[in-house]
């Protein structure tokens, strides 16, 4: 999906897959020269860095603390691997593009391809994975623990499993190796028409999520009145949470929607943008980076966890006097409805 310096002048052709030679001169990138190769690739492995080391804490923190063993938690420590897969993959997908992309066979290179696709999609799908449950855990209450783990097993599966999926179809026969006519200028060896079903589904994806989160603020708000006073002012800070999380997703993933679909209904004569992907998908995998600081650093707990590690500190956090697994900070505990209901709406901000 990430093509770096992919187009250059005059590359040798001894040892060269003449397939992929013939889609990338069908999309006008044989051609094509670009330059600054090294400042970019500099500044692309920094953010793949990043994205690595702030997800792969995530995961220690929540694996070295049992009170993070809850179903939330577990979502965002998917959420968590699936960036830190989209990292590594970014990186391979750096060491494997510019000239050395035309010494790969089609196969390899729907794989290179599939492979961020996959780490990618299960980012953003278990970005509606956690507002399902999060909408769930607020219409039932307090679901029974049975319930909850099998819904818990069911997203994570449907999460993966779709991902793998939707990555898959070009392997499986959806490209243009047979008719370079129908081939994304983007991507040279998709079909536009898989472009294109790609982009409803995340679109449809981007509206759901909005939905979700949207409905869970109402619930918030309107139980908050029913029961006191205080949740107007947890309501503002769960609006805040909101808008950043939509607002982050949005701002990454929009601009690549929009040069796709430029893909999809625009000759690169006529949209040279096309040539100019690097940072569209750059800016895309950057969410990866993001949502670390956003699902888990804004939780007073994950900070205190993250610190922890980073300071190298061996003793449990039980030792520390932080809230312990029933606080309502995670809405875990309570002994009436109105009490869950606030700490719902703790959960919702926190986390």
């Amino acid at each position: 999906m990430f093509y770096l310096n992919d187009s250059i002048s005059a590359p040798p052709v001894h040892s060269m897959n003449m397939v992929i030679v013939a889609h990338y001169n069908n999309s006008g990138k044989w051609e094509r020269v670009r330059g600054a190769g090294a400042c970019k690739t500099a500044v692309l492995l920094l953010i793949c860095v990043l994205i690595v080391l702030e997800n792969l804490t995530v995961l220690l923190a929540l694996w070295r603390n049992k009170r993070f063993h809850s179903r939330m938690y577990f979502l965002i420590g998917n959420l968590a691997l699936s960036d830190l897969l989209a990292g590594v993959a970014y990186v391979v997908n750096i060491f494997t593009s510019g000239s050395r992309t035309y010494f790969l066979t089609p196969a390899q290179w729907l794989a290179r391809e599939g492979s961020m696709f996959v780490a990618l999609s299960a980012s953003t799908f278990s970005l509606l994975a956690i507002g399902i449950e999060r909408h769930m855990t607020m219409v039932r209450l307090r679901p029974c623990e049975t319930a909850g783990r099998g819904r818990l097993l069911g997203l994570l599966a449907a999460c993966w499993l779709v991902s793998v999926l939707l990555s898959a179809l070009p392997s499986l026969g959806w490209n243009c190796l047979d008719d370079l006519g129908s081939c994304s200028t983007v991507l040279p060896l998709y079909a536009k028409s898989y472009v294109a079903f790609c982009i409803s589904v995340f679109s449809a994806l981007l509206v759901a999520i909005i939905i979700l989160y949207i409905r869970i603020y109402r619930l918030v708000t309107s139980s908050g009145r029913r029961v006191s006073s205080r949740p107007s002012e947890c309501s503002l800070a769960l609006l805040r949470t909101v808008v950043i999380v939509l607002g982050v997703f949005v701002v990454c993933w929009a601009p690549l929607f929009m040069l796709l679909l430029l893909d999809v209904g625009c000759s690169p004569n006529g949209c040279p943008v096309l040539y100019e992907v690097d940072w569209f998908i750059a800016l895309a995998v950057l969410n990866s980076a993001l949502n670390p600081l956003i699902y888990t650093l804004s939780s007073r707990e994950m900070r205190a966890a993250f610190f922890r590690l980073l300071c190298c500190c061996q003793s449990g956090m039980e030792s520390t006097g932080m809230p312990a697994a029933g606080n309502p900070n995670l809405g875990t505990a309570g002994t009436s409805q109105s009490s869950f209901i606030l700490e719902t709406t703790q959960t919702s901000t926190n986390h």
